[in-house]
């Protein structure tokens, strides 16, 4: 059998300018339309990023102060023991002197425990000047001899764990004993 040759086919014609010009801008579009939500992505993944970088942060704080506070109850429960020590010790003046040396033993071990613990008190002196944040007033005399809004007494001393107060030292303020006329 003979094979005819076929025919050739003639070549594609091109297509219209209008017809590549629109296909060309349908590309571009695309493009265009790809590239924002890659974009898109890409800034939605970023935040995702950070969001977990500061829940990270956060939780490792939340724990650092966990750690740093949790004796807060049980020395709050303690304070009033030390209270009473140096009560004791203060009043056992006539007391023998192996009472004396015990309640002194005692109330050091006490203090030790307190110390190792980062539970430090504050014991304000008389003269120094009144601080909200550290003191509470448990009440105002008048006084020619200290300066207004300065310690005059202190009742109780107070304690904190680490940088948080646990409880203010209670004292008794200046103020001054006549009015300005």
């Amino acid at each position: 059998m003979t094979k005819h040759p076929e025919p050739e086919k003639a070549a594609p014609e091109t297509a219209a300018p209008e017809a590549q010009d629109s296909a060309a801008e349908k590309q571009k579009t695309d493009m265009e339309a790809l590239k924002a939500e890659a974009d898109e992505h890409r800034e939605r993944s970023m935040r995702l990023a950070a969001e977990l970088e500061n829940v990270r942060r956060r939780s490792a704080r939340e724990l650092e102060s966990a750690r740093r506070f949790a004796l807060e109850r049980v020395a709050g429960e303690l304070l009033p023991v030390a209270d009473s020590l140096e009560l004791a010790l203060s009043s056992a003046e006539g007391a023998p002197d192996s009472v004396r040396e015990g309640l002194e033993i005692t109330l050091k071990q006490l203090r030790d425990v307190l110390s190792r613990h980062h539970i430090e008190g504050v014991m304000p002196s008389a003269g120094d000047a009144f601080d909200p944040e550290f003191h509470e007033a448990m009440a105002t005399q008048p006084s020619d001899e200290a300066e207004p809004d300065h310690i005059l007494h202190v009742v109780q001393k107070g304690y904190r764990l680490h940088d948080r107060l646990l409880r203010p030292a209670r004292v008794i303020v200046a103020r001054p004993s006549k009015p300005n006329a």
